[in-house]
């Protein structure tokens, strides 16, 4: 892949930069963490004192109605840029005829375009009209198939960021561990990811699925999983239940009618929930943790959005405490970690959530083949 910092000359060129700035908002619009902003500022730092004419393109949660302008006044904190709205507008574009060198100016969300998520050619256009160069530096969306992904860049001269080339290189480190490895996976939706935990059954010394994932496995396994959340009507094959590799929660906390307490999965009962990973589940992580020399991470091993944070923070600790090579993601992950203000004591923090586990599971990604 080529690199944006490759280019010797960008002063006064006009740079279309597509950024992952779908930063998670409260409820009342504030910004709740700013780590994908954090990481999409080198680059957007890089242009702006190269001189180039850049316009930050990005897009903010799943209501097409919904605004970046929170995004925007938190990144004006760190960098002088400007507002332009909506940029298939003609004040969108009397603005960009404004800009001088190094100027960096953002639009609206870009998802407020219906040809944005339909990869519209009319919008391609429309976005490879605004400039002379195309980066794209949003890893967390390069499993979308979007005008601004996979449109865009066959249109222009494209490159990559500097996190979405960073992002491409330690993933693929991971995806050649060094051993003895380890790979904790929790959240839910285990339908989408079992051919991930196959491959990385071959691929890694352990597996250790946690969270709603879980729940799955032991109701096959003939367990009662009570009120737990699990998958409809999943189909898992004798190889990942019974292989020696994967490691499945020894204690877990189930929460009822009578309070909370921490038992054995066998022992949960019907008109029970389990909601995070007990004590000597952690332990035992903790233990092969201590002995890896290579970890990947994705998802949190409980509950965590229903404030079943424990297990999740305690393991994010041990990675962070341990001298493997650590590999991390997910949107509750990145939650405990800033939570815990730890993530320089991991090898890498990666951005995205879906497109991480899809990049593992695939080897690659439309936006990655695109770029290379």
């Amino acid at each position: 892949m080529r690199k944006i910092t490759d280019v010797k000359d960008l002063r006064g060129k006009y740079v279309l930069l597509r950024s992952s700035l779908n930063l998670p908002l409260n409820k009342d619009g504030s910004i709740r963490n700013k780590f994908r902003l954090i990481k999409a500022l080198p680059t957007m730092r890089y242009l702006h004192e190269a001189g180039a004419k850049t316009i930050i393109i990005s897009h903010i949660g799943r209501d097409p109605k919904a605004s970046s302008k929170a995004v925007f006044s938190t990144l004006e904190k760190y960098l002088p840029v400007q507002w332009g709205g909506s940029i298939a507008t003609e004040g969108f574009r009397q603005r960009r005829a404004l800009m001088s060198n190094g100027d960096l100016l953002m639009a609206e969300n870009l998802r407020q375009h219906q040809g944005e998520k339909s990869n519209d050619i009319k919008f391609i256009n429309l976005l490879a009209s605004m400039a002379d160069i195309y980066v794209n530096d949003a890893f967390a969306v390069a499993h979308r198939d979007h005008a601004s992904i996979l449109g865009v860049p066959l249109k222009m001269d494209s490159y990559t960021g500097i996190t979405f080339y960073d992002e491409v290189t330690e993933l693929k480190k991971a995806m050649t561990p060094q051993k003895p490895s380890l790979f904790i996976l929790g959240g839910s939706k285990f339908d989408t990811k079992i051919p991930l935990v196959k491959k990385y059954l071959d691929l890694y010394d352990k597996v250790f699925v946690g969270g709603a994932l879980a729940n799955d496995i032991f109701k096959l396994k003939g367990y009662e999983v009570g009120k737990s959340l699990v998958s409809d009507n999943l189909l898992l094959d004798e190889e990942i239940i019974n292989n020696d590799k994967l490691l499945l929660p020894i204690d877990v906390v189930a929460v009822g009618h009578e309070g909370k307490r921490v038992c054995v999965p066998e022992a949960v009962l019907p008109t029970e929930k389990i909601l995070d990973c007990g004590p000597a589940t952690i332990e035992m992580l903790a233990t092969y943790i201590e002995a890896a020399k290579t970890i990947l991470w994705n998802g949190p091993v409980g509950a965590y959005e229903m404030g079943y944070v424990q297990g999740t923070e305690i393991i994010a600790r041990h990675i962070a405490a341990s001298e493997a090579f650590s590999v991390i993601g997910g949107g509750d992950t990145l939650a405990a970690v800033e939570k815990l203000n730890i993530y320089d004591l991991f090898g890498f923090v990666s951005i995205a959530g879906g497109a991480m586990l899809a990049f593992l599971e695939n080897g690659n990604l439309p936006a990655v083949k695109i770029l290379e």
